[in-house]
């Protein structure tokens, strides 16, 4: 071949080898077949031998070995490339002692071979042939050969990409210490089971697997024993599952099984007998025997479930029961029981029992009521009422404190307007609401909240100059990541009149950051400074110091907490302005105005 034929034919391969338009299998079609015609060949193929050979990626003009065909690895062309890991040149299949019969010779009329082997980094990934149905007329010449040694460099070089890509692929959905499916597998995973679920009319059960007291194991012996410990309990749990049954690891010290087509008894009976094996076999680790126990809980999905979530967060709530009712058990619970805490909320959005409860907020020197702050509450189906506390943290979690912050946000303003129509309070009674981040961040929810403010101030029969009597609290503990964007959410509720209230102030490092950064009004002092502060003097001194800083940047001071009269003595002479407290009132429900 021509030197500049060669070089045209070397600037294609290239250019083709670089084109970043191309998926891989693409890439691979194109490259056999520009060699293919390069050559002079009427057959292409990269064969793959694992066992036997398998045609993985063709050039066919005669459709004489379609891509995905299998034949045995002792019958194949390739197989002296094989043994040799070198390449081979046969100039006529027919004339050779050992192909002449060859089903490829006899029926395709296939008479050239050339094989080159495909090196994917340190291993022979494969086999490039090529063949046509005229036998060479003369041997290969070294430019041919160096042109079909370059292809097969590119395809293993590409091939060692793609395995490599495999490779951090299955990393990143396995767990590295376990060798399990991570959540984020198992959250795939889950959402195939139940489409099948769905196609077969299955059911099916999942379980929260947690290791009792697991952080006194990495205590008292290291984190390297806890490794092993985590390692042999996951093989353990493969071993004792159902044949179709999986577990991934779902985080630290808990497991997620996915149990197929199993009813509750089913279930329970796969989880205790689980929990017994880990129990009776103590983990030999080279710091000595462990002995272990574990707790689970099991969820089963309704009917009318359109995700693994329902069932999952069943898992997680029958786990916590397991755990609070003394470790060392099971406990399980279908789609239609009493759902605690994380499901609550839900029934309760659903169902409109997420209500308001106010407690009062007096001022200091007087003892007369000047505000009150709006809690959000849920009412149980049996009419007992559950605090924030219980229910809070599942609630962000979820991501619904933006519709609680709507519902409580709204009543606290009805109520407001009411009481100021009806002449119960007076226009400079301050009402305290608790804002979220989530909701700050919908400006959808913003606008519908201020257009409703808007609507009870042009009805309660107050002119309201520019401060109007809501202030909204917001708390450093919830981690507002952008004090930028914090503030830039907070500018229509401040540009309308509201004030801001710094919650739970002590609670956590970056108090003083917001303090700094954002227009506020009032300082909530956290609560255990307050019930600690009589028995540690430098609590004391902090409340007495902050008190002082804040009359001096003219900030509003409450104290939350307060539970008798000494203390809010004590508060009042340090020159705290409000009081917060069980001493001064519990917070209670009352019927917004509709």
């Amino acid at each position: 071949m021509p030197h500049a034929a060669h070089a045209e034919r070397l600037k294609l391969l290239w250019q083709l080898a670089t084109r970043r338009d191309l998926d891989e299998e693409s890439r691979f079609h194109a490259m056999l077949r520009m060699a293919c015609e390069s050559l002079g060949m009427e057959l292409s193929v990269l064969g793959a031998i694992n066992g036997e050979y398998t045609a993985r990626y063709a050039h066919d003009t005669l459709g004489a070995l379609p891509e995905g065909t299998v034949i045995p690895k002792g019958d194949a062309i390739c197989r002296q490339v094989l043994l040799a890991r070198e390449p081979v040149f046969i100039d006529d299949l027919a004339a050779h002692p050992e192909f002449s019969g060859h089903r490829l010779v006899v029926e395709a009329g296939l008479r050239a071979y050339a094989g080159v082997p495909v090196w994917a980094g340190e291993e022979v990934e494969g086999v490039l042939s090529f063949l046509r149905r005229q036998p060479m007329p003369e041997p290969w010449s070294e430019v041919d050969i160096a042109y079909m040694e370059l292809v097969s460099g590119w395809l293993g070089y590409h091939l060692a990409q793609t395995r490599q890509q495999q490779a951090l692929e299955r990393h990143a959905l396995s767990d590295g210490l376990t060798g399990l499916l991570n959540r984020r597998a198992a959250e795939v995973r889950l959402d195939e089971e139940l489409a099948r679920a769905r196609r077969h009319n299955e059911g099916y059960a999942l379980a929260l697997l947690d290791l009792d007291h697991f952080k006194s194991v990495n205590d008292r012996y290291g984190h390297a024993v806890g490794d092993e410990v985590l390692k042999v309990v996951a093989r353990r749990i493969e071993a004792g599952l159902r044949e179709d049954d999986w577990v991934a690891r779902w985080g630290g010290e808990e497991f997620l099984v996915f149990l197929r087509n199993a009813d509750m008894r089913e279930a329970v009976f796969v989880l205790e007998r689980l929990a017994a094996q880990v129990k009776a076999t103590p983990v030999s680790t080279g710091a000595g025997a462990v002995q272990l126990t574990l707790s689970a809980g099991i969820g089963l999905p309704t009917n009318e479930d359109r995700s693994f979530h329902h069932a999952v967060e069943i898992a997680d709530t029958c786990l916590y029961r397991a755990k609070a009712n003394g470790r060392d058990r099971v406990e399980a619970q279908d789609g239609g029981g009493v759902l605690w805490p994380a499901q609550i909320i839900k029934r309760a959005l659903r169902d409109e029992r997420v209500v308001m409860a106010t407690q009062p907020i007096v001022d200091l020197s007087t003892g007369v009521v000047v505000a009150d702050e709006a809690l959000a509450r849920v009412r149980l189906p049996d009419g007992r009422l559950l605090p924030a506390v219980d229910f809070i943290e599942a609630a962000e979690g979820l991501g619904l404190m933006p519709e609680i912050d709507r519902i409580v946000c709204g009543a606290a303003m009805s109520r407001c307007a009411g009481k100021l129509e009806g002449g119960t309070i007076s226009p400079d009674f301050i009402h305290f609401v608790n804002l979220s981040p989530q909701f700050l961040a919908r400006r959808d929810l913003v606008e519908e909240m201020l257009a409703g403010a808007m609507s009870y101030c042009q009805t309660c029969g107050v002119e309201f100059g520019p401060i109007k009597p809501v202030v909204f609290e917001i708390t450093e503990r919830q981690f507002l990541r952008n004090l930028d964007t914090l503030e830039a959410d907070l500018k229509p509720l401040l540009d309308f009149g509201f004030r801001l209230a710094l919650d739970d102030f002590g609670s956590g490092y970056s108090s003083f950051l917001y303090l700094a950064r954002l227009p506020i009004s009032f300082l909530k002092i956290e609560g255990w400074m307050i019930a600690n502060m009589r028995r540690e003097r430098k609590i004391r001194a902090i409340v007495e110091s902050l008190a002082r800083f804040a009359r001096q940047e003219g900030i509003i001071t409450v104290a939350e907490c307060i539970e008798d009269a000494e203390t809010a003595h004590i508060l009042r002479e340090m020159g705290v302005d409000l009081g917060q407290g069980w001493h001064f009132g519990r917070p209670e429900v009352e019927t917004p105005r509709s």
